[in-house]
């Protein structure tokens, strides 16, 4: 997976100042070219699926609340494609004070984040799907942390990122956070998603 960067604007009503986070969610260029490192999922892998899976859109089936009970608001579009055919599509989302989340559905499995050995790999079980959490981001590893829920043909993943200056949960463990908020949403997918 990429070291991927992206942009949260987070409206002036609500948090009074735009936030630029860099290294928690997918990026392109504009012209379908991923920004970020090289340090990507192996896209020859067989079964990587031409879309991301179906039966849950990341931006509207997530209970209402879910997101009140996290206090996620601000939610932005946020699709991005890399080479090799990996895509993501999914919601950018903030918490005031807290930690900003990119929650989407990706064709990357499971198995090929697991493949990539990244720091920090926790393997764990939320119903009866298989989830993993790791360290992906090599220069704030402690304030950034991706989770990934298997899904048929991908999985659901969620990038946090919560800067030790965050009031609300600067001070809390961001794959606690991720894995917390993964166990909330998952309940609402779909069995045959």
């Amino acid at each position: 997976m990429t070291s991927r960067s992206l942009s949260w604007k987070v409206s002036g009503l609500v948090f009074g100042a735009v936030f630029a986070l860099a290294g928690c969610g997918p990026a392109d260029d504009g012209n379908g070219n991923p920004t970020g490192s090289t340090n990507s999922p192996a896209t020859s892998k067989a079964g990587l699926a031409a879309d991301v899976p179906s039966g849950f859109n990341a931006c509207n089936d997530i209970p209402q609340a879910v997101l009140d009970s996290e206090k996620l608001l601000d939610k932005t579009p946020n699709d991005s494609n890399a080479n090799g055919g990996i895509k993501w599509r999914g919601c950018l989302w903030a918490k005031t004070d807290g930690y900003a989340a990119s929650i989407q559905t990706t064709n990357i499995t499971v198995d090929m984040v697991q493949d990539k050995k990244f720091p920090d790999s926790r393997d764990f079980t939320i119903g009866n799907r298989r989830a993993l959490s790791t360290r992906q981001i090599a220069d704030r590893p402690e304030e950034a942390c991706t989770v990934n829920v298997e899904m048929k043909g991908g999985s659901l993943e969620l990038n946090l990122t919560n800067p030790a200056s965050s009031k609300a949960t600067g001070h809390l463990n961001t794959c606690d956070l991720a894995r917390g908020l993964a166990e909330k949403i998952a309940p609402a997918m779909p069995a045959t998603a």
